[in-house]
């Protein structure tokens, strides 16, 4: 007798656990269940529809129902929403979403693949006709057609992360004047303090109104209030707060939710009914670094959950590694990436940590196209172990991240990292690729071999009078420089000796980082034995001042930022 397989949901989660149940059975009967007119379609594709880079939205459907019976032999049944489960009978009942129309179905194994919903806060006025969410194809079409047709120039976006600079980037690409809204300090959560500050950057360089530190209160016709008491211009507003995982069949048919409020499995990803399995954005995974659960809501996750959640069905094991949460966006004319955790989740995991901040090339400087990458490198102490990397610039990120991704799920240290042997050749990398750079400059800071501070620390030390000492050449120097900064050229230190004090702590910086770590170990070797170098240098101090000094309208404490 044929295996009878429910899927509730389709597109990355529930079309791979059908795609591959199909390949392991020939003779299984396989059904997925959709609410919504589409059952596979590219999510994260979604917000390139409202600048034209996806002209026909048709496009974003990666499969339809016919296609799926024809290729798979798999029934795709759209326009129907399971709104129960019923355990003692193991079926499922369906309502037609068109034609109100109830029925049971029965199942061998179920499921669930429900995803998130986006998260749409209760305040005045977000029930109006110009609020949009972006989940689906539906979703999209909405919100772009009704801001072409009625003409919309004034938009408010509310919410910093993936979709919502997704979405208010591609309405600027369309000409649209944009105002992002984020109730943090910063977006994009995965990236810590420092480095978002190159991303505030470009986003106001590209002419968004960002707005920190300020939530919404209340959506009227034309504009939207804020806690601050602000009001920001709004003819349309699209709500890009977050997501929440959709569990309502689950908690209905008595399944365990986790502590994160997703839905519980084991690691084959079955419920806490041996007959349902779940995937996707709706169930709570195992972090591999920190050891704790935590949420994903990432296609390629729920696609390798899909995967197992299938075989397991069959007998085929499946060895869960858990979720380190690698991801990459594009933001304007700038690339960024991140894997592993940051800084703060670090810190809220108890892990004693340190890090690097090294701004190399992405290619050989003289090669066309070469441009400074941002490069965070988190590390364990004492034991090297990599943690996690954020990367920004205008090159290859994602290689550099997709690397220590692969260290990071093969337990890879500093060392590892130092000797790994990747591709170069001046069109594509450095001999010393970024990433072998930041091992390096680790190992440094691991070994006690130098002393860092960090780039949040520079103003504490310029008003505190520290000794600073600026390592570029005096036309840089000149060009924009700490308000205290000696200039002592790397080229000149060793006949500026006298200039140097040995009775107090001296920090140096250059532009990125490199030539002021070879005065640090000069320094070092000539018995100064209370010398730090500057993190991240006068490229990271002017980004990382350049914002904040805007943000708290505060003085300045260099003569001039420089970004390049």
């Amino acid at each position: 007798m044929s295996k009878r397989v429910l899927i509730v949901g389709g597109v990355a989660g529930g079309a791979s656990v059908a795609a591959r149940v199909r390949r392991l059975d020939e003779q299984a009967e396989i059904i997925m269940f959709e609410r919504g007119p589409h059952v596979s379609f590219s999510n994260c594709a979604l917000p390139y529809h409202l600048s034209g880079e996806i002209e026909d939205s048709r496009r974003l459907v990666l499969m339809n129902p016919e296609k799926f019976d024809m290729q798979y032999r798999i029934e795709a049944r759209t326009n129907s929403e399971v709104i129960k489960i019923n355990r003692d009978k193991k079926t499922i009942t369906v309502k037609n979403t068109q034609t109100s129309e109830e029925y049971e179905e029965q199942y061998d194994q179920l499921v669930l693949s429900p995803g998130a919903s986006p998260i749409v806060p209760p305040i005045d006025g977000a029930d109006k006709k110009h609020v949009f969410t972006v989940r689906n194809v539906v979703d999209i079409e909405k919100l772009n057609q009704y801001v072409q047709q009625k003409e919309i120039e004034n938009i408010a976006v509310i919410g910093g992360g993936f979709i919502g600079i997704e979405v208010a980037e591609n309405l600027a690409y369309a000409g649209k004047n944009v105002s992002l809204v984020e109730a943090q300090n910063q977006v994009m959560a995965p990236f810590d303090y420092d480095m978002v500050q190159i991303l505030h950057k470009e986003m106001l360089d590209k002419g968004i109104n960002l707005v920190l530190s300020d939530g919404i209160t209340k959506i009227e016709e034309n504009q939207i209030q804020l806690q601050s008491g602000n009001k920001v211009a709004a003819d349309a507003v699209v709500m890009a707060i977050g997501v929440r995982p959709e569990t309502t069949l689950a908690k209905q048919a008595g399944l365990a939710i986790g502590t994160t409020g997703g839905i519980k499995v084991d690691h084959n990803y079955r419920t806490t009914d041996e007959a349902i399995y779940a995937v996707g954005d709706a169930i709570e995974v195992h972090h591999k670094i920190t050891g704790q659960k935590t949420r994903l809501a990432l296609a390629g996750p729920a696609q390798r959950q899909a995967r197992a959640a299938a075989g397991h069905m069959y007998g085929i094991p499946h060895r869960n590694t858990g979720v380190i949460g690698s991801s990459g966006i594009k933001i304007f004319d700038l690339n960024a990436a991140s894997t592993g955790i940051n800084e703060k989740q670090a810190k809220a995991a108890g892990i004693d940590y340190d890090y690097v901040y090294v701004i190399p090339t992405d290619k050989v400087g003289i090669m066309p196209g070469s441009n400074v990458m941002h490069f965070k490198l988190l590390f364990e102490v004492p034991t090297g172990k990599i943690l996690g990397a954020q990367a920004i610039g205008k090159g290859n990120v994602d290689k550099r991240i997709d690397v220590i991704a692969t260290m990071i799920m093969m337990n890879g240290t500093l060392e590892d990292l130092k000797e790994l042997e990747l591709v170069y050749s001046p069109v594509y990398g450095t001999a010393k690729d970024v990433v072998n750079f930041a091992a390096l400059v680790g190992l440094n800071v691991l070994n006690g071999e130098i002393k860092q501070v960090k780039v949040s620390d520079t103003r504490e030390l310029v008003e505190n009078g520290a000794f600073i000492i600026d390592a570029r050449e005096k036309k840089e120097y000149e060009a924009g420089h700490l308000k205290t900064a000696k200039n002592i050229p790397l080229s000149e230190f060793r006949n500026r000796l006298g200039e140097i004090p040995t009775d107090q702590p001296v920090y140096i910086h250059c532009r990125s980082g490199q030539r002021s770590y070879n005065v640090v170990a000069a320094l070092r070797n000539m018995g100064y034995g209370n010398v730090f170098n500057m993190s991240g240098s006068y490229l990271g101090i002017s980004l990382y001042e350049y914002f904040n000094d805007r943000a708290e309208e505060r003085e300045p404490i260099v003569t001039k930022y420089n970004f390049k």
